[in-house]
């Protein structure tokens, strides 16, 4: 680990999908005092062999805690377990830090720091990509944004399930790479599937030119998963809803920056979005 260990540092986790729970579980694992709380109850059954308490509220779970992790979907969410009015910061003390996992509008982490502020808690925004393999072997990206002495603050949380954390600068810097991340893996996915495409109308074998990319210079990441899947793209299609949420993000916020749309990657996630939308749902 690479920050300084504070086993007294409670934890609270909100969002236990397919990402969430198992950096949930790494954070329990490590013994920080952990409370959860979930939408449906059940989520939790899941941790009932580990020492972790759930709470009936946002609220309580942010009395119960120094740091709040979120890994919930959307911007409307993350407002939602945050400000109502039973929501984590009416509960959470002066001092607190949330830390938002979820990928969202860099906007929306700076509406929700305004709001904690009014009450002396900080905000780091820290999205993740890997996937929930990756926090279960303490190997996920985290790219954080946020004021230094508060991502420190987090650093041995994040570390329980993170390998590199990664800090690009104030609240939102974290949003951003991970939305740029995802719109140039929307890219490579649509040149994947294009490039195996090819590979079958020329009659070669999807396995072998797989092998090839992967040791080979016109290699991506985006082929690597397709190939590790058996060619099955119904990953990619459960995936579109939020591919074309992080695109239309991605670009909402170039536009706002009047920093210009590059066109290749523009129209690649475009072609790719279109393409995932005409198969069959999984």
């Amino acid at each position: 680990m690479t920050g300084a260990r504070t086993p007294a540092t409670r934890v609270g986790f909100i969002g236990l999908g397919s990402q969430g729970a198992p950096m949930a579980r790494r954070i329990a694992e490590e013994a920080f005092p952990l409370t959860l709380w979930a939408r449906r109850r059940t989520a939790a059954d899941a941790f009932t062999d580990t020492a972790a308490t759930v709470a009936t509220t946002p609220a309580a779970l942010g009395g119960a805690s120094d740091i709040v992790c979120l890994c919930v979907v959307a911007d409307t969410d993350v407002e939602d377990v945050l400000l109502r009015p039973d929501g984590v910061l009416t509960g959470m003390a002066p001092g607190g830090v949330v830390v938002i996992h979820s990928t969202v509008h860099p906007d929306t982490c700076r509406r929700v720091a305004d709001e904690a502020a009014k009450r002396e808690i900080a905000v780091v925004d820290a999205p993740v990509s890997g996937g929930g393999g990756a926090a279960a072997q303490r190997r996920l990206l985290v790219m954080a944004g946020g004021q230094e002495a508060d991502v420190a603050r987090c650093r041995p949380v994040f570390d329980t399930f993170a390998d590199p954390v990664i800090h690009l600068g104030p609240l939102g810097s974290g949003q951003l790479a991970k939305l740029l991340n995802n719109f140039v893996f929307t890219a490579q996915a649509g040149l994947a599937l294009d490039t195996f495409a090819l590979a079958d109308g020329l009659g070669m074998d999807r396995g072998a030119v797989a092998q090839v990319l992967a040791h080979g210079t016109g290699g991506s990441r985006a082929a690597a998963i397709l190939a590790a899947s058996g060619f099955n793209t119904a990953g990619l299609r459960r995936a579109l809803p939020l591919l074309r949420k992080d695109v239309n993000l991605l670009l909402d916020v170039a536009d706002t920056a009047r920093a210009p749309r590059p066109p290749a990657l523009t129209d690649l996630t475009a072609h790719t979005l279109s393409k995932l939308g005409e198969f069959p749902a999984p």
